[in-house]
């Protein structure tokens, strides 16, 4: 993972999204207890979560209580925003940090995150924030400072590309999304990251439209409507099944391929509160590329594209 030093498995957990560790999917202690022995049995050894993805953390820090510390990568963030959308004092995101600890059960993390930062509050952050990740770094409370980008309302990778041209240094890690509708940061965000040797977490590389036939070909007329795509370059229903034969298995599965498919990604998340869901996703990076063919013709169709999906 960039200049973290960090072996990292290509595919992470991530206790987030929309069912954050089965929180709202109705699990039971137990299962989410099984869920997270299912995720370490399976290899996967980078676990992130945040302080804002409800009892995640706590729920993390009883699971993981029995595995050895060495045994798994814990990464997790802090909100830099109080809830009246001001930037925190340094003080309470001192006690913020300790806090996440004390949820997690463990006397570090490896990795602490700002989270969602965007790039209107990047400097403010720097300059009144980042030294008190700094701090806690010099007391063994955390290994490597990042943070995660705003990707709905920063599809365009502003922070990311603020962040590695102003202060390249800073940073041991981002989280950003890439895949493919989302290709945008092959241009600049993710040759930052791997000229600067910055650890890229790809997230949320699936939601919302690839995984919705119905959803995805409304998308894709739209594209054509506006121009991004040529009418006849593409089919509007099931625009994407050219890409299923071989070894790829769904558009799902090839949705995982391409988002690892980019020298400058250490690692895949994926979350989920199913155990066959989670099998599946592992599974289909057991190879981690496309047919180069396919994933040329994803480029030519979406690359130059800046809009969330």
């Amino acid at each position: 993972m960039g200049k973290t030093g960090l072996e990292v498995s290509l595919v992470s957990f991530g206790s987030g999204g929309p069912s954050k560790l089965g929180q709202n999917t109705g699990l039971s202690a137990r299962e989410q207890d099984a869920l997270v022995r299912k995720v370490l049995d399976l290899g996967i050894n980078l676990i992130d979560t945040s302080e804002g993805y409800g009892e995640s953390e706590a729920i993390l820090g009883r699971a993981l209580l029995r595995s050895g510390r060495d045994s798994y990568i814990l990464a997790t963030k802090c909100l830099y925003k109080s809830p009246d959308g001001r930037i925190r004092h340094p003080e309470d995101l001192k006690l913020s940090i300790d806090r996440c600890l004390d949820r997690l059960s463990t006397d570090y993390v490896d990795i602490m995150q700002f989270h969602v930062l965007n790039s209107t509050d990047y400097f403010q952050v720097v300059d009144e924030l980042y030294p008190v990740m700094m701090k806690a770094r010099e007391e063994g409370k955390i290994r490597f400072i990042g943070f995660s980008e705003q990707f709905k309302k920063d599809p365009d990778h502003r922070v990311v590309n603020l962040a590695l041209t102003a202060h390249p240094k800073l940073w041991d890690t981002v989280m950003l999304k890439y895949g493919i509708l989302n290709q945008y940061a092959a241009r600049e965000a993710l040759p930052l990251c791997e000229n600067h040797n910055v650890g890229v977490i790809n997230m949320a590389v699936i939601r919302e439209k690839l995984p919705n036939p119905l959803l995805l070909s409304n998308q894709i007329k739209v594209w054509k409507d506006e121009g991004f795509i040529c009418q006849d370059e593409i089919s509007d229903e099931n625009p994407l099944e050219w890409l299923v034969h071989g070894d790829v298995h769904s558009v799902v599965d090839a949705g995982y391929k391409f988002a690892a498919d980019h020298p400058a990604i250490s690692t895949v998340l994926t979350g989920t509160s199913s155990m066959l869901h989670l099998q599946s996703n592992v599974d289909s990076l057991e190879i981690p590329y496309l047919p180069k063919y396919d994933k040329t013709r994803l480029q030519q169709l979406f690359g130059d594209i800046a809009i969330y999906i």
